[in-house]
């Protein structure tokens, strides 16, 4: 079960603003949308907190309203893989609406936030009562499978520093800001979690990470990286020679 209590929200109009611009709610009708917010449940997220844990019971679907929340799995060794960071906007617990039992992976607040949270069967009523809402649902599910599809076809053909480049480029879309020599990444991202996101080992991805160190396009240090040359990183993400 979840480790996090949920609250009923109010249908305020900042949060409906604030939903309006989720692809999830993107032209519901001002009712349809009420309605969808006051069945969900909210929480404020302390960094740390847990929203499920990998076998727990899939039984809600997740939207982070603020915030950034991380999904892991554990390998039969025992040792954690970091699957994807959520960010504002984004579905996770996906697998809640559509039948599955269990939760693949754990979820966990890498940063204070928001999460709003509908039951199963909440959900499916939702789903059934509101066409356009099942709409945006697929197009968002079938988005997830297309990302997933792209970084399966990375892992499987493409060389190891060209899978860190596009992760470090995604990373940098999704949690970048403005830096004075560059884009900083704001999120705890260890070199052992890049490794696993990108399919390779720690040793593997220090070594490129220390070779782009030395090249600079890019400065690591306490868990978050900087991306001093995008243009640097866009060539090897594209395979492309460097003009040095």
């Amino acid at each position: 079960m979840t480790s996090v209590a949920m609250q009923s929200p109010t249908a305020d109009p900042g949060l409906l603003a604030l939903l309006e611009r989720l692809d999830l709610f993107r032209g519901l009708p001002p009712a349809e949308l009420c309605a969808a917010v006051r069945a969900a449940g909210y929480r404020t997220l302390a960094r740390g907190a847990v929203l499920f844990r990998e076998g727990d019971p899939a039984d809600a679907l997740y939207v982070l309203t603020q915030g950034r929340v991380k999904v892991t799995q554990l390998t039969v060794d025992g040792v954690e893989i970091l699957l994807r960071f959520v960010g504002p906007g984004e579905l996770f617990g996906c697998v809640a609406a559509l039948g599955e039992r269990v939760y693949p992976g754990t979820a966990v607040a890498v940063e204070p936030g928001m999460v709003l949270r509908w039951e199963s069967k909440v959900i499916a009523a939702l789903l059934e009562s509101c066409p356009h809402l099942s709409q945006n649902v697929l197009r968002l599910l079938t988005g997830r499978v297309l990302e997933l599809q792209a970084r399966l076809r990375e892992l499987s053909t493409e060389r190891v520093e060209r899978r860190i480049a596009r992760a470090l480029l995604r990373l940098a879309c999704q949690a970048g800001r403005e830096a004075e020599d560059g884009v900083l990444i704001d999120l705890p991202l260890s070199r052992q979690s890049l490794a696993s996101l990108t399919g390779t080992t720690l040793y593997t991805a220090s070594r490129i990470l220390s070779r782009w160190e030395q090249q600079g396009l890019i400065a690591s240090g306490r868990a978050r990286i900087l991306l001093r040359s995008l243009h640097g990183l866009t060539a090897i993400a594209e395979d492309q020679s460097l003009d040095h």
